[in-house]
Formats: C-alpha cells, sequence, structure tokens
C-alpha cells in the first residue's frame, strides 16, 4: 500500500472515530469494510501519531474487552452553527462526540455576518458554559465557495457576499473554523446515520427552499465551481415563466418549496403565510393544499429522475418540513420509481431524514472534528 492510500485509509479511520461513529477496532472494520488486520495497522499508527487515544475497556460479549477509541484530548468542545432565514440552531459538542446540547435564537439575515456570527458565537459560548472551544463549523443557507471561504450570490442573503466568513467566525470564536453549505452538512449527516458504507447517497432539504448534497465514498461532492447538488433552480416545464428568486424563470423552486405554495395558495385567496401553515392545512386534507402538495412531490420527483439515472445513487434521504406531508412523498416517490431506469431504482433506498433538525449540526460537527484532526496531522 502506498503512503498516500495509506494516509487516506487513516483519515477515513479518524474521521469514524472522530465523528463518533465507531469507538472500537471492530466497529471502524465494519463502518468501513476493512479487514481488522487493515484496521489495528492503521489505529497503531493514530495512536502513534498521538491523533487517538485508548480509553477504558468496554463491555464485552466474550473474550478480551476492547479498549475504547477516541480522538486524543475528546474533552475538548467544538460548536456547530445551522444558519436559517430567520434564525440559527446552534450545538456544543465534544470532540467526537454526538449532538445532544441545541438551542435556537433568532437573527436577522440583513443585520450582516458581523452581528448575525457575534450572535451565534454568543449563544455557543453561553451553551460551553464559558469554556474555550477548540473549533466551530457554519451551515450557510447558500452555495458556498470553499476557496473563497463565503458564500456566492446569496440570494437570500444581503450584504453576505464577498465576506470571509470563515476568517471571521474564527476571530470572534478564537478557534479554527470550517464554513460549509447547509445542504451539502446535512447530507453528510444524514449519509452517516444511514448507512456509511453505501457507494453515494443524495440528501434533499425539501422546506421552505429546495436543496440538496451529494456524498461519494464518505465525502461532499462539490463539483468544478463547488455549488454541485443545486437542484433547486433546474428548469422545469410545469414553472414556465414564473420568476424565481435568482433572477431566472421557471426553476423547481417556484413551484416545488414550500414558499411556492405559500404564494401559490394565496394566488387561489387562502389566507397563508408560511410554510407550516401550509403542512397544517395538508393534515387537514384540504383538497386545494393537498392538490398542491402532491403536484410539488412530482415535480421535485421529475427533477430527481435525471439526478438517478446519471448518478446512480444508492439512497435519496429526504428532509425538511414537507417530508412530513403524506401526498407530497408518494407523489415523489412514484415519480422516480415510475420515471427513472428499473436497474437503476432496483437498490435504490428512498427514506425519510434521520436525523431531524440536527442533521445539517450532525454533518457540520463531523467537518470541525475532520479538521482539526488534518491541522493536528499537518
Amino acid at each position: 500500500m502506498s503512503r498516500t492510500s495509506s494516509s487516506a485509509a487513516e483519515n477515513q479511520v479518524l474521521a469514524v472515530i472522530g465523528s463518533g461513529r465507531a469507538r472500537s477496532r471492530r466497529e471502524v472494520s465494519e463502518i468501513l469494510d476493512l479487514a481488522a488486520s487493515t484496521v489495528s495497522q492503521h489505529v497503531q499508527s493514530l495512536l502513534a501519531q498521538g491523533l487517538i487515544e485508548e480509553g477504558e475497556p468496554r463491555g464485552s460479549t466474550g473474550g478480551r474487552r476492547a479498549r475504547e477509541l477516541r480522538i486524543a484530548g475528546d474533552a475538548d468542545l467544538i460548536g456547530a452553527i445551522d444558519l436559517g432565514g430567520a434564525h440559527a440552531r446552534v450545538a456544543v459538542v465534544p470532540r467526537g462526540g454526538a449532538v445532544s446540547t441545541t438551542a435556537e435564537i433568532s437573527i436577522a439575515m440583513a443585520d450582516g455576518p458581523t452581528a448575525v456570527l457575534e450572535n451565534c458565537a454568543d449563544e455557543l459560548a453561553r451553551l460551553a458554559n464559558g469554556a474555550p472551544l477548540a473549533g466551530v463549523g457554519i451551515a450557510l443557507p447558500g452555495p458556498v465557495d470553499v476557496a473563497a471561504r463565503g458564500v456566492v450570490s446569496p440570494s437570500r442573503m444581503p450584504g453576505w457576499a464577498g465576506s470571509d466568513i470563515r476568517a471571521l467566525l474564527s476571530g470572534i470564536v478564537g478557534a479554527p473554523a470550517v464554513v460549509e453549505n447547509d445542504a451539502n452538512a446535512m447530507a453528510l449527516g444524514e449519509h452517516f446515520a444511514h448507512d456509511p458504507r453505501a457507494a453515494g447517497s443524495v440528501t434533499i432539504k425539501a422546506g421552505t427552499a429546495i436543496g440538496a448534497g451529494i456524498v461519494i465514498d464518505g465525502q461532499v461532492y462539490r463539483g468544478a465551481a463547488g455549488v454541485a447538488g443545486d437542484i433547486t433552480h433546474t428548469r422545469v416545464a410545469a414553472a414556465r415563466d414564473r420568476q424565481c428568486s435568482c433572477g431566472n424563470r421557471g426553476c423547481l423552486e417556484t413551484v416545488a418549496s414550500g414558499a411556492a405554495l405559500v404564494r401559490l395558495l394565496r394566488e387561489e385567496g387562502v389566507d397563508v403565510s408560511s410554510t407550516a401553515e401550509v403542512v397544517a392545512l395538508v393534515r387537514d386534507a384540504d383538497p386545494l393544499a393537498t392538490r398542491l402538495a402532491r403536484a410539488a412531490g412530482n415535480h421535485l420527483g421529475e427533477v430527481l429522475c435525471a439526478l438517478v439515472n446519471f448518478f446512480n445513487p444508492s439512497a435519496i434521504y429526504v428532509g425538511g418540513a414537507l417530508t412530513a406531508l403524506e401526498p407530497f412523498m408518494s407523489a415523489l416517490r412514484s415519480e422516480v420509481y415510475e420515471g427513472s431506469h428499473p436497474l437503476m431504482t432496483r437498490d435504490l433506498t428512498i427514506a425519510p431524514a434521520a436525523l431531524g433538525a440536527d442533521a445539517a449540526l450532525v454533518g457540520t460537527a463531523r467537518e470541525v472534528n475532520e479538521h482539526l484532526a488534518r491541522l493536528t496531522q499537518g
């Protein structure tokens, strides 16, 4: 095995331990589908580098008890932020541990990045009881340029374009920072929550807006410009010439998002102002809201057909407020299974997201753990 491939494998082992998904050599072997001898070799190398450490022996079902594996210094805390249009969900997580302590605060995106990030940092400090953070990550509701470390063409984030969000957040918190798109962070969290050995998965965020993230071999796939997975602005026939927030016309978002359903209902004289109100109407079996929700599922499923036929993912995970609507989900599934090639759907899983509101936080925390591990190695 070359040093390059060995380092890549070690990073995978470090990642599954750092994310808290594996606490023993056996669990690492099962998750990564590696031979026990190979895992042992990588674990010994990581122990020698001081990147991981062994804790107390764990319970055993027979034989010698395995010692728990953990990130060295995992008593340190990291912060994770999932930024929405009007609120932020934040969490403080032990390095290598699971998301447990969370809070939500109201924010005004128009206040600009400095004010919003300072508010988020204050909430993280409160959750951490003043303890310093080893690292922090943020999931942003817009296309993220990883090289520029900020958002690109943020239609819902006035005043944020051109800002080095990573440097700004790092300076406010006083720790290394990671910046990610919220759909990518959600995709990363869901991929490992369901089946970390899946060759590829797509996670759809179907709420007030629509987003998607792609994970291949355990890593976010970003594409040439870093914005792979942005199905929001795919043109669909049903949208005709409806104006979209991106400046174009006929985008998927104008007919398949929660915001679109609000607008369509208002055009029919129904007094609604939020996705939550649309969800309530569909749950009450309102005929018009139900018909529009089913149509939205069809439109999203139509776009997903093209993705399935081209990408052939192992799984599609769907999260967001609209997934609570049976007509929406049924229409989406039917469209995908009926419109895709049978070979593409033979082993395809379409499942609701498992992590709920914490998905982006889990994915962000994972990326912070990996970033800190790379800093330690480098």
